[in-house]
This record gives structure tokens, C-alpha cells and sequence, in this order.
């Protein structure tokens, strides 16, 4: 009996990589805890390799991580994302008044008497995130330019709102409430040194990719042939940066595993929250499926390299301040890959599309 050919549209909906995706993750961070146990010292030569207060692997590891998606982007279709006033005027309420508030209560219902871990938390809330958000966007098939708009909005109001929100969720707001205080001194260029970095290199190299790749060989080659030969480099970054994490903290996670379930309970509501409020705000907006996930994510994500920073550059390496940093990411890393599946879930029973189909059409 001959069979029916596959229509020539159809593509595997996720690759061997992708597929496994969380395997690789969970052993990446086997991978990390072992390598910072088993090794004296590690730690503090990854800690040691730093300028201006950013550690150099983990930046390597995230540019890495963030080029192949911004090559992707679309950059013609950029103007289209910033007419959309419904998502940027949601994106910025959700980034810049409900997160961090959401963080600060989280911060003194859970961790009332635990004041360094309470402060490094809520400035994990402060921290938009610039950088890991773009890969699950794309997990997720989300909106690729929009996404790049909104990192790029989240990296302005970032270096100038930081310090501000910095000083009144822990200085102003305590003292209102009656509760104690606790101050952070950050510069605005250091803040806006980690944006550059972390979101303008990668931003720049892929908008130059695009350009000069269309211009010299053609769209046709440039998505069938060039991207997909790059795209797999983003979760070789994303794996190789959660190892340097996991082995950075490697000593702290073994040797003090109640604390960082402490901390890890406000995080993990934290995220869950944002992110479910993101989708079903883009929803209620009457937003398509592909930048819901968009929002959703850009909202519950964090910018941790920044949070770490800055924990570490006011309260030292060895505070509680920034081990609730560091354990920003470890949380966050595993419940939003977890959300990516629950994105492309919902894309199915609540938007009712097929996000690969939509996906494909996009290129």
C-alpha cells in the first residue's frame, strides 16, 4: 500500500537537541555541582575572572548563547512590534511595577528573618532581564522582534530606573511600612557596562549577520542554509553557562541546602506568577499566541548577571546577599524551561494554533 507523502511544509517539531532539552539541563547542572565540589578552588578561580565586576566565562557563555537568536530576528519587522502599544505599555507595568513588587512581598513573607537573603532577592526582582529571556522566547516560539524590543525598552529603563527602584524598595518603602531598611550603592555605569555587553554585542552581531548575509547571498540562504548551522551554538551556550553557575555555587548548594531551599520557594512562586499573569494579560489584550509567550516571558524573567553584580560589588562574595543572587538562575533556569512546555501547551488548547506551523511561516 503506497503511502501519502508528507507535505512539503512539514518539519520536525523539535529537534533531538530541543527535544531533550531538559535531560541536558538537569546534567549540565550535575555537571556544575560536581566540577565546584569535587575541585578545590574552582570557584574562586572562576570568581577571579572578572573586569569591572562581570565575570568573564559566563559572559562568553551568554553571548554564545544570545547570537544565534538575535541572527534570527527579523529586523525589517521591528517597526510593526513598536506600533503594538497594547504589549510595550504592558510589558513595562508588568517589568517595572508589578515584578519588583511582587518580589518585595515574596522577599518579607518568606524570608522575614532572614534579612541578607530578603535584600539580595528583591534586588534579583529589580534586575529585568536582558539576556537568557531571548532563548526561551524562542523555545517557546515566541515572537522573535518583539522580543528584541522588548529586552531593548527592559536595557534603557534598566540603568535608569535600577538605583532608583534599588533605593526605594529597600530604603523608602521599609521605613514607610515600619519593617527595616537596607541600602545598595550602584553606579549607573556600571549597570549600563552590563547592558552594553550583554545585550548590545550579541544585538549588534546579529543585526550585522542578517544585513551582510541577505545582502551578499540572499534571504533564501541566509534562513535555510546559514541560520541553522548557528542556531544550535545557543544552547551550547545556555548548557556551558549553567555549568560555570552551578560550579561557581557548587560548595554553598552542598553545604547549605536548607538555605537555599529558603530561597528557592519566593523564587519559584515568583516566576510562576509572572509568567502566568504575562500570558494570560497578552490574552486578555487579545494578543496572538506568539507574543503572549513573548510577555509572559520577558516578564518573569531576570537579568542575574547584573543581580550578582551588584550583590557582590556592595555586600562581598561571601554574603547572603549574593548567594540569593546566584540562586536567581538556578531556580530560574529549570521552572522556565518547565514553562516553555506549558507555553507551547497552551498554544495548542487556549490560542488553539499550531506554534510550530506558525513558526515555520515566519521564515
Amino acid at each position: 500500500m503506497a503511502q501519502t507523502a508528507a507535505p512539503a511544509h512539514a518539519a520536525p517539531r523539535l529537534s533531538p537537541l530541543d527535544r531533550w532539552l531538559p535531560l541536558w539541563i538537569g546534567l549540565a547542572m550535575v555537571a556544575g555541582l560536581v566540577v565546584g565540589v569535587l575541585i578545590p578552588g574552582v570557584s574562586d578561580v572562576l570568581a577571579r575572572l572578572e573586569v569591572g565586576g562581570i565575570s568573564v566565562p559566563i559572559a562568553l557563555g551568554l553571548l554564545v548563547m544570545m547570537y544565534p537568536v538575535l541572527a534570527k530576528v527579523r529586523y525589517d519587522r521591528v517597526a510593526a512590534v513598536t506600533s503594538d502599544k497594547k504589549l510595550l505599555i504592558s510589558s513595562l507595568v508588568l517589568n517595572w511595577l508589578v515584578g519588583p513588587a511582587l518580589m518585595f512581598t515574596l522577599a518579607w513573607v518568606f524570608l522575614a528573618d532572614l534579612p541578607e537573603y530578603r535584600t539580595g532577592l528583591i534586588i534579583v526582582g529589580l534586575a529585568r532581564c536582558i539576556a537568557m529571556v531571548v532563548i526561551w522566547n524562542d523555545l517557546a516560539c515566541g515572537d522573535r522582534e518583539a522580543a528584541a524590543v522588548l529586552v531593548a525598552i527592559n536595557s534603557v529603563f534598566q540603568i535608569v530606573a535600577f538605583s532608583l527602584l534599588g533605593w526605594f524598595y529597600l530604603t523608602v518603602l521599609p521605613a514607610w511600612l515600619g519593617l527595616d531598611t537596607q541600602g545598595i550603592e550602584i553606579s549607573v555605569w556600571q549597570i549600563a557596562l552590563n547592558v552594553l555587553i550583554f545585550l548590545g554585542i550579541p544585538l549588534l552581531a546579529g543585526f550585522a549577520s542578517r544585513y551582510l548575509g541577505e545582502r551578499r547571498k540572499g534571504r533564501e540562504w541566509y534562513e535555510e542554509r546559514f541560520l541553522p548551522r548557528v542556531g544550535p551554538w545557543a544552547l551550547y551556550g545556555l548548557l556551558f553557562t549553567i555549568v560555570l553557575l552551578f560550579a561557581l555555587q557548587g560548595e554553598q548548594v552542598v553545604s547549605r541546602p536548607w538555605d537555599i531551599a529558603r530561597i528557592a520557594v519566593p523564587l519559584l512562586v515568583y516566576f510562576v506568577i509572572m509568567w502566568f499573569v504575562g500570558i494570560c494579560t497578552g490574552r486578555m489584550l487579545g494578543l496572538d499566541y506568539a507574543r503572549s509567550s513573548t510577555l509572559a516571558f520577558t516578564a518573569a524573567g531576570n537579568n542575574f548577571e547584573l543581580a550578582i553584580a551588584v550583590t557582590i560589588a556592595t555586600f562581598g562574595a561571601a554574603s547572603g546577599q549574593a548567594l540569593a543572587g546566584v540562586v536567581g538562575p538556578l531556580i530560574e533556569v529549570p521552572v522556565l524551561v518547565g514553562l516553555v512546555y506549558v507555553s507551547l501547551w497552551l498554544a495548542r488548547s487556549w490560542f488553539r494554533i499550531d506554534p510550530f506551523a506558525s513558526e515555520r511561516s515566519n521564515l
